[in-house]
């Protein structure tokens, strides 16, 4: 076909373009289910040759949307262990016509592990549907994410003339779900090839099931293994218990700190930020969180605020001796992951100093503390008055048939604020598939089928919106 079969502007033209992208849905589907069952989980305990299949999976999925050139990349950073070999990422490209665009489409076809077996209700390798929704580990993060952008593409590029559309690079990375640790290296060594006047960030969600959404707003993310020690060697807890308080106690009361009496993060010298003017309630968050009904809400302000702009702080891991294996002693040592989600603007190497300098402060009755920084991640926030949003925003509304609404995420994606450094002259959208019921990570992850349509409608749209726009 040719772009003739496309009429102007209108009504018309998004009615062909509606009816194009419903013929490909079966096929998506099908697809999307044949990249699930691959599993390509990236931490360094799977086996990585199920990311290559992944990688080598959607290299034929784009080749077959019709890209002219697609390949296999990866990139090499210097670390202290010495030189790191990312995992395979696919890099496609459609260069532009004259005087258009280029769009970089961006996903993820790596996932995270799937947890205990017993606790998902299928297989989470298999994909099954239940009620209306597909079950599978990477069914919503971020296969679907890759899906929409192929499912876009199969409906576009038989329509589009080569002097007509938009330039389109398709990045799909191999190690997000290990928190992308040479995307740096590969922004640096694959600059040119990923350069784009709109980036389109596919791994995010909606509002709710039936109501598109752009994310606005990333919160930054640092990290830190904290260590008390109270006593060179274990002793027996009744013949020397009193005097000094274990370390898994001494523990208990630094962490205890990080929050007041409300339940607001206590450290000083953190950001706080205003949130994007959203209806979202108590009852909605609880329902979406799953939070026990006798759970009191922590923290003040809006929940917008406290989920978005706010900094949060959780306990994400704990070394001590385990229950079953307790003897009466006193625990000489104990160790906590803190997490600590930062509001956009805040620096993260400046929050990693206040947490450290309040837990070194706060020090349980003269406890030996040490800290460990981990992970720094930067928060990101978009300037949403770029045309390339006003056609985002009409596109999913028209796809959805509900206004799109602008969010912020609690979660944070650091190479969000990469993309924004390397290219600051791209409007950046953050979009996705998923919904508050999806469960990204952990069991029983799934996605809304009508929604996944929904959203693959509107990212054809989306396209050749900017298209229509130039």
């Amino acid at each position: 076909m040719t772009d003739l079969t496309l009429p102007s502007p209108g009504p018309d033209r998004t009615a062909a373009l509606r009816a194009a992208s419903s013929a490909q849905d079966a096929a998506t589907r099908a697809d999307l289910e044949a990249l699930v069952r691959i599993p390509s989980v990236s931490a360094r305990a799977f086996d990585a040759a199920h990311v290559s299949a992944s990688a080598q999976a959607t290299v034929e999925l784009l080749r077959t949307a019709g890209m002219p050139s697609v390949e296999i990349v990866t990139a090499h950073a210097a670390t202290p262990e010495g030189d790191l070999e990312s995992n395979p990422a696919v890099i496609a490209h459609r260069p532009a016509p004259a005087g258009a665009p280029t769009v970089l489409l961006y996903a993820h076809h790596d996932v995270q592990p799937p947890g205990e077996e017993a606790a998902w209700s299928s297989p989470a390798f298999e994909p099954t549907e239940r009620d209306g929704r597909l079950y599978g580990r990477g069914a919503a993060d971020d296969k679907a994410g890759v899906m929409a952008h192929v499912h876009a593409l199969r409906t576009l590029l038989p329509l589009w003339g080569p002097g007509d559309g938009v330039g389109v690079t398709v990045f799909l990375e191999g190690e997000e779900e290990i928190g992308s640790p040479t995307f740096g290296a590969f922004l640096a060594q694959h600059r040119e090839a990923l350069a784009a006047d709109v980036i389109v960030v596919a791994d995010s969600g909606n509002w709710r099931i039936g109501i598109p959404a752009i994310t606005t707003t990333l919160r930054g993310l640092v990290d830190c293994d904290v260590t008390v020690d109270v006593l060179t060697h274990a002793v027996h807890s009744g013949v020397n218990g009193g005097p000094v308080l274990d370390a898994l106690t001494s523990l208990a009361r630094l962490l205890a700190t990080l929050h007041d009496e409300n339940g607001d993060v206590a450290v000083k010298g953190l950001l706080t930020t205003s949130a994007p003017d959203v209806d979202l309630t108590e009852e909605m968050f609880r329902s979406d969180a799953g939070v026990l009904a006798q759970v009191h809400l922590a923290g003040t302000g809006t929940i917008a605020q406290r989920l978005w702009t706010k900094p949060a702080i959780a306990v994400i891991g704990l070394d001590a001796t385990p229950v079953d294996r307790a003897s009466n002693t006193l625990v000489p040592s104990a160790r906590a992951k803190i997490s600590m989600r930062i509001a956009p603007g805040q620096d993260p190497s400046a929050a990693m100093t206040a947490l450290r300098r309040h837990l070194l402060a706060n020090a349980p009755f003269g406890a030996r503390v040490t800290v460990a920084d981990g992970e720094e991640g930067q928060a990101f926030s978009a300037d949403t008055t770029s045309t390339a949003h006003d056609v985002a925003r009409a596109a999913f509304a028209e796809a959805y048939g509900a206004p799109t609404v602008e969010m912020g995420m609690g979660g944070s994606i650091p190479f969000v604020a990469d993309l924004a450094a390397v290219y600051p002259g791209a409007a950046i959208l953050v979009t996705g598939v998923e919904d508050p019921d999806s469960r990204a990570h952990g069991a029983d992850e799934s996605l809304h089928l009508v929604d996944f349509t929904h959203a693959c409608l509107g990212e054809v749209l989306l396209l050749d919106g900017l298209s229509a726009a130039t």
